[in-house]
């Protein structure tokens, strides 16, 4: 094998693995904060994709209908919510968070679907419509399973999933699309390896959410709130933290993610209703690596599994998701013994 298809390889594994990172990122976030493992994220990457190319191509996305009427749904929910439980003070409240708010860029969306305006606008208003999705989602389906076990709202968010991919399926077709790169043209390393700036840009774009995830945990106010409603959800509450704010706040970051995801993927891989899926579980490998808690584990564990697929694509292709899949095993028993040591630790100390 020549220095020139190693290069190759590895730039192609190191993009592929800031795909999962991001991925990966928002799967840790939700899961610490709600105990939820967030399948339908993958969805909403292939959301955002499909809603941009559509917005390219100067028609009105499925998404935009999708959004207003999970929104209405959401906002019904909560107002009665409220009524029943004799609250209503916080209707206004409800009525803008859940009906304003998402409306916003399904108006915008409407507006410069047939027009010829800038990309980055097409963009920003993807972004936009996108990012509510995972709140959505959260108000109209697992939120009234909270208290529910952790493998109940996994079996939920899986029936969401199909749900979801259903949907997609109606008001996106069954057409694959590829949107516009962002960035044009091709950077040639030393060794004359040809690198697409498209590529370059999804790992810059990883490395910088990164770091302001470091920041926001580290240093902001709300980030701190997710740490300890993830530490001790009774604790933070005690303190004066609403979990279903947090929660609310965990969705929308982990929306923006998956929206970013299906936005830089969009352009290299030919994306379809139902993509989102197989991006999620590879990416949910990484965060398994990181035990579903430790972020920097995490990226180290997409980042590996990004290189993973690219070497098993190359090697033998045939078994390339058997390889990738595989490696869950020997984490999973690892992870079984350390709780079990942890455990019986625990106990040793109440006695």
């Amino acid at each position: 094998m020549s220095l020139d298809i190693i290069l190759i390889l590895l730039i192609d594994g190191l993009s592929t693995g800031a795909i999962y990172l991001l991925a990966g990122l928002g799967f840790v976030l939700v899961f610490s904060v709600t105990r939820v493992i967030f399948i339908p994220s993958g969805d909403i990457a292939a959301f955002a994709a499909l809603t941009l190319a559509a917005f390219q191509s100067r028609t009105v996305p499925g998404s935009i209908w999708l959004v207003a009427a999970m929104a209405a749904l959401a906002c019904l929910a909560e107002c009665m919510t409220h009524l029943r439980n004799g609250t209503a003070r916080r209707l206004p409240h409800a009525i803008f968070f859940y009906a304003v708010l998402p409306l916003i860029p399904c108006i915008v969306g409407l507006m410069i679907a047939k027009q010829d305006v800038p990309e980055a606008l097409r963009i920003v208003t993807t972004m936009a419509l996108i990012l509510p999705m995972g709140v959505l989602i959260d108000r109209l389906t697992l939120r009234p399973l909270a208290t529910s076990s952790t493998l109940i709202l996994f079996i939920v968010a899986i029936a969401v999933h199909f749900l979801i991919a259903g949907i997609g399926l109606i008001v996106f077709g069954p057409e694959g699309v590829r949107t516009n790169p962002i960035l044009d043209g091709v950077t040639t390393l030393p060794g004359g390896v040809v690198v697409p700036a498209q590529q370059i840009l999804m790992m810059i774009v990883a490395l910088l959410l990164s770091f302001v995830f470091y920041l926001f945990f580290g240093r902001s106010i709300t980030g701190k709130a997710l740490r300890a409603t993830a530490s001790n959800r009774v604790g933070a509450r005690l303190m004066g933290i609403r979990p279903e704010r947090a929660a609310a706040t965990a969705y929308l970051i982990a929306s923006g993610l998956a929206a970013i995801v299906g936005i830089l993927i969009a352009p290299v891989t030919t994306m379809y209703y139902d993509s989102g899926f197989m991006i999620g579980l590879k990416a949910s490998v990484g965060a398994i690596i990181g035990g579903m808690a430790s972020y920097p584990i995490t990226a180290i564990g997409s980042v590996f599994i990004g290189i993973l697929e690219s070497w098993a694509s190359f090697l033998a292709s045939d078994y390339k998701e058997i390889i990738i899949f595989s490696v869950v095993i020997p984490v999973l028993i690892w992870r079984s013994f350390a709780v079990h040591r942890d455990g019986d630790e625990e106990i040793e100390e109440l006695a």
